[in-house]
């Protein structure tokens, strides 16, 4: 028997942006993201990984290092290089074309904690309202590819041993008939160590940050938000307006 046949094309990367906390909220960031980026393993391991191999070579000259994008913001650890003004403009621009030439599916859920807790006096989770939202727009994506009933697997950094067995739970309970079409999903999650070396993680977590400032910045110019932006899934295919993927690939709380 090939074993290869219970699987789907896809993998999901998911990374997050944010805490999920609505007791203390960051004035400046008071947002949660929740980011799952859909590979299909093919182009993943033919291209993606590969893509990324070569930058990090480039630039660091091994591909040990981790590409997180709170370190290069922050310019810490192996990134205190990013304080060369003309060297950070190389290096971001060629890992932004990266993402923009690799090709990934793009579905999110961005929760403004302020607005959404002033609506709601008993509010849901934030980390498991996203994740509900994610995984019933990923199971309509697998649905159109004709991969609904194959297992996919959905990766995601491991946070400590109380907070994984709080999201397996409330993963395990939208998979089990607890989402809009009271279905079961055949997905099955994956937890990853923070030091865990995959491409797919380190791009999920170069997206959500982006999506959080263009929703709580509608009207700032983000380059980075730009490229993701026609990556979204959506309604009538590859996205090009925010129309397309509004309430499908982005779906914005309150």
């Amino acid at each position: 028997m090939e074993r290869a046949s219970e699987f789907s094309d896809y993998v999901v990367y998911v990374d997050e942006s944010g805490d999920h906390s609505l007791t203390s909220i960051d004035g400046n960031y008071p947002m949660f993201v929740l980011s799952f980026c859909v590979f299909h393993k093919k182009h993943y391991v033919e291209s993606v990984v590969s893509r990324l191999q070569r930058h990090k070579f480039r630039y660091f000259g091994h591909d040990i290092v981790l590409l997180h994008e709170r370190d290069m913001r922050k310019q810490t650890g192996a990134f205190t290089m990013l304080v060369n003004e003309e060297l950070r403009d190389a290096f971001l621009g060629e890992l932004t074309a990266i993402i923009e030439r690799v090709n990934f599916v793009l579905i999110a859920c961005a929760i403004d904690k302020n607005a959404y807790q002033a609506l709601h006096p008993a509010p849901e989770h934030p980390y498991h309202l996203a994740l509900r939202f994610c995984m019933e727009r990923l199971d309509r994506f697998l649905a159109e590819k004709n991969q609904r009933h194959r297992k996919t697997h959905v990766v995601v950094e491991a946070r400590g041993k109380k907070e994984d067995k709080d999201l397996e739970l409330a993963f395990r309970r939208v998979c089990d008939g607890g989402n809009v079409e009271k279905r079961h999903f055949p997905f099955e999650l994956v937890f990853a160590s923070k030091q865990c070396n995959s491409s797919g993680l380190q791009l999920a977590d170069l997206t959500a940050r982006p999506i959080g400032n263009h929703v709580l910045h509608p009207n700032s110019v983000d380059r980075a938000f730009e490229v993701l932006a026609h990556k979204f899934y959506c309604s009538g295919g590859r996205a090009k307006t925010g129309k397309d993927f509004e309430g499908w690939g982005l779906k914005r709380v309150p």
